[in-house]
């Protein structure tokens, strides 16, 4: 059809929460080729063609046409030019031909020397995969090399320690039967909880003697593998562990048919491998439908769970599969995955190796996604691996939680306070095997130091076993030496998140300060806590994220724990930022970071949330925070807020422990450190400050036998502008002069800081301190 007579392509708009055309001219370009994404029409069938050309004209010659794209992303099978490229696309028939007009035309450069990161086409991309099984971590080949090499030396690979601690117990547990669900079919905490641990023990079970069998050929636990799997192949695939029911659950049961099917299919009957496969297929399909067709995480990419079910869940089971089901479905599926992890991977995600849903979700984000590149890796010879992300993504929990360290930093975190966890440590391993980062290795290696005998804790028991993921990580990459992280920021621009570390490899000097101010808003795990921060150091968290994450949509989660006011924030008329349900809200509810620099004696970072503060207080018209860390030794904050009418604000600050309290003055001490605070000016006058140790309007329930955190208020006067400058000073318990360096560097009395007797000096004091 001539061109003139097709239809138009009415490219709808991008919104907050939809996938944005991409790449233009205004793209940040970290590979070659870049990622082309764009919204897709209304018809769920639609196929594109796309083109990349040199010339905007798009001549035949210097064009390079992708016909038949079956979704609304690519990653191109070759890299491209160095220089200025263009690009568009239509909607085309069977046969490739557009039978629309093209879109707007969008340009874009590529930069010589980027990493190339190429995907192969779907023709290609499965050509030389085996038909055998195993697949999921060992194919046959590997699998008879590996099995001779324990033969000759038992601890090879950590062997040992797997077969005792993760193999041989399996065999005296009795099999697990289909979970009741929950009472009444009403979602409960401690239900979900123990029937999540039940059926991760499940996945274990099944993979791990199915694994220890067939390794060293003991038929005993080949025959107790069969039993677990088969007794789960026939529970109910759209019962009480079904997606719809409770996905998580679903994704455990699906993990394990999955490897039970690949690691037992020599030894099941025919008839056998098809009621699992059936069983299998079901669940695959189940799950697949939700993410692609009404999820549709290629246009609404940022539900946590079905974007997470792609590595979790997906990828392992569309390896096990593949070309074993009839109408081979699993080859679509898994075609898809591969394509949304090479592309569109992750939403949360940003070029500097930030993770917007916080360091807790980075590390099950990560987990997963390591269990599926490697899948992929050594089964197609794929690596997502190669990906600039995926080589800077260790520098966030290494700048944003570092290892001794429990309620600094943002984000939903199921640790309860603990220290991170060990798959936190072990995920810094594998990116360190990965990009040979010594810095990694040496997170790793601290995080396993400070965390021994914490395997079993629900955060890391009920997600991993340990033992086997050494073993697994020993056969396929090498332990990196350790060496000391550097000191200094990590600006994560793309989701507005700042690391402050000084001193991480010595414990007694170390101070984290992280800032955040983003615009990912308070969607999905993230919070209402634009422009606030968090403190510790010397060992001990100091001004913290306060509350605990029990469970998601709990009175302790929805009322305090995502709200502006557990946060070292400020309050606008005693209201804080959007932090409920609503996605667009939530989206729109944002933070930018408008500096993070490092100077000669001092960091400084600016953040602006005038956004966030507008969702709930619409005549806010400025609010925004400055950070100076100076001389690696203390923090001057500066809150500047403008209204149309008076407001008030309140300064919020918590910590583990009560404070004292003077007049403009507060102090806090902890166990082996603490911490020194003074309002220095205050354009508005002087605050009324208060503390209280609760968590007002949380169900006690919630929180039980968990300690109580206090915060500190100070509440200044309402005013059209306020222009506020706080001290903070943190110190050792063994070392209490160290405080008043910086005083006696201005001359000041130091004795008279906390008298609360000499206002005018402390304004000299912050001027000079301006000034330097």
């Amino acid at each position: 059809m001539p061109a003139s007579k097709l239809p138009t392509l009415d490219e709808p708009k991008a919104g907050r929460l939809t996938i944005a055309y991409a790449p233009d001219e205004t793209t940040d370009i970290v590979e070659n080729p870049p990622r082309f994404t764009w919204l897709p029409v209304i018809e769920d069938e639609a196929h594109y063609v796309l083109r990349i050309s040199t010339d905007p004209e798009f001549p035949a010659k210097s064009t390079q046409v992708y016909a038949n794209v079956p979704l609304n992303f690519l990653t191109p099978d070759a890299p491209l030019a160095a220089g200025t490229h263009y690009w568009s696309y239509a909607v085309c028939d069977a046969k490739g031909a557009p039978t629309t007009t093209w879109s707007t035309t969008r340009s874009f450069t590529v930069a010589e020397g980027l990493p190339e990161t190429p995907l192969p086409n779907r023709k290609e991309r499965f050509s030389n995969v085996t038909k055998e099984h195993p697949r999921l971590w060992m194919t046959p080949d590997r699998l008879k090399d590996f099995t001779k090499a324990v033969k000759a030396d038992s601890n090879h690979c950590a062997w040992s320690i797997f077969y005792e601690k993760s193999v041989l117990p399996w065999m005296d547990r009795e099999v697990m039967k289909e979970p009741a669900g929950y009472p009444n079919h009403k979602r409960v905490a401690p239900v979900w909880r123990q029937t999540y641990i039940d059926l991760q023990e499940a996945w274990y079970a099944i993979r791990h003697l199915a694994i220890g069998g067939k390794v060293t050929g003991n038929a005993e636990q080949t025959q107790r593998a069969k039993e677990w799997l088969l007794e789960v192949a026939s529970w109910d695939p759209m019962g009480v562990t079904s997606r719809a029911y409770t996905d998580e659950w679903a994704y455990r049961v699906t993990n394990a048919l999955a490897w039970g099917y690949d690691w037992l299919y020599d030894v099941l009957s025919e008839e056998e491998r098809q009621t699992v496969r059936a069983a299998l297929l079901e669940r695959t399909r189940d799950i697949a439908e939700h993410a692609i067709s009404n999820a549709k995480i290629h246009l609404f990419p940022y539900d946590s769970h079905a974007v997470r079910s792609v590595s979790l869940t997906l990828i392992p089971a569309c390896i096990a599969l593949l070309g074993d089901d009839e109408e081979d479905e699993a080859r679509d599926w898994l075609h898809y995955c591969v394509e949304f992890l090479f592309t569109v991977y992750s939403p949360w995600a940003d070029n500097d190796g930030g993770w917007a849903e916080g360091t807790n979700y980075w590390m099950m984000g990560m987990a997963y996604l390591i269990d599926a590149a490697n899948r992929l890796k050594s089964y197609t010879g794929i690596d997502l691996y190669q990906r600039p992300f995926l080589q800077a993504t260790g520098d966030f929990p290494l700048y944003c939680k570092a290892p001794n360290t429990r309620r600094s930093t943002f984000g939903d975190d199921s640790t309860q306070g603990d220290l991170p966890g060990i798959k936190t440590g072990l995920n810094m391993r594998q990116f360190a095997g990965v990009t040979g980062k010594g810095a990694y290795q040496w997170y790793c290696e601290e995080n396993l130091r400070l965390n021994p005998g914490t395997e079993m804790a629900f955060y890391n028991w009920g997600w991993w076993d340990t033992n086997f993921d050494e073993m697994v990580f020993q056969t396929d990459f090498p332990v990196v030496e350790a060496t000391p992280p550097e000191d200094g920021l990590r600006h994560f621009k793309g989701i507005g998140w700042v690391g402050v570390q000084h001193a991480m490899a010595d414990p007694d000097n170390h101070i984290q300060f992280v800032f955040k101010s983003s615009q990912f808003g308070s969607i999905s795990h993230s919070h209402g806590d634009q422009n606030a921060f968090c403190m510790s150091a010397y060992g001990e968290d100091l001004a913290i994220q306060s509350g605990h994450y029990v469970a998601f949509n709990s009175s302790m989660h929805r009322n305090w724990r995502r709200q502006t006011r557990s946060k070292n924030a400020i309050l606008i008329n005693g209201k804080g930022q959007y932090a409920e349900k609503d996605k667009s809200k939530a989206m729109r509810a944002t933070g930018k970071i408008l500096a993070a620099e490092e100077h000669d004696d001092h960091i400084f970072i600016k953040g602006d949330a005038t956004p966030a503060y507008q969702s709930l207080s619409p005549e806010v018209t400025l609010a925004e925070r400055e950070i100076y860390f100076v001389r690696n030794s203390y923090f001057v904050i500066i809150d500047k807020v403008d209204a149309e009418t008076p407001v008030t604000v309140d300064w919020l600050l918590h910590a583990n422990n009560p404070f004292e309290l003077g007049k403009s003055s507060f102090r806090n001490t902890g166990e082996r450190a603490g911490f020194y605070g003074q309002v220095v000016w205050s354009e508005a006058g002087k605050p009324e400050i208060t503390q209280e140790t609760d968590f007002p309007d949380v169900d006690p329930a919630d929180y039980e036998g968990l300690p109580v955190s206090t915060f500190l208020t100070a509440r200044y006067p309402a005013a059209t502008r306020h222009r506020i400058a706080t001290l903070l000073v943190p110190y050792r318990l063994d070392a209490p002069k160290r405080i008043f360096n910086f005083m006696d560097d201005q001359g000041y009395d130091a004795d008279l800081y906390f008298s609360d007797a000499d206002e005018n000096t402390f304004k000299v004091v912050l001027k000079k301190l301006a000034n330097t």
